[in-house]
């Protein structure tokens, strides 16, 4: 009987969801050329469906969304939900070394390959 690739056998799915930093009050908060910062956070939730972690993923993220006073000035700001980037079943169960996303990449020359890849020093921030 073949699985459902949609459907996680574990109850688990991982998900990306992008938040954009913006002053409440600053003209061009909407204008599609504008240049933002921007969060994109990921997170696993446990869900019946794929339907189901969608709108918990969602929850999550409108959490983080409230009007705040930020920096020295006290300036009105807000991380605004731009929406679900990445949604995937896990497949596995969650423990060390369990797979729990994947990426293809489409054919690349060998040095491209390379520079996608980071030692271990280059995780510290």
């Amino acid at each position: 009987m073949a699985h459902d690739k949609n459907v996680s056998p574990t109850g688990w799915y991982i998900a990306s969801y992008l938040l954009r930093f913006t002053e409440i009050d600053a003209s061009g908060n909407d204008d599609p050329e504008a240049r933002f910062l921007s969060w994109e956070n990921t997170v696993i939730v446990q869900a019946p469906s794929l339907e189901e972690a969608y709108d918990k993923v969602v929850e999550i993220a409108t959490e983080s969304t409230e009007p705040y006073l930020g920096g020295p000035d006290a300036v009105p700001v807000q991380w605004l939900f731009e929406g679900v980037t990445e949604l995937l079943p896990i497949y596995e169960p969650l423990e060390d070394g369990a797979e729990v996303m994947w990426g293809e990449h489409h054919p690349r020359k060998l040095k491209n390959l390379r520079k996608l890849v980071r030692q271990r020093h280059q995780f510290r921030q």
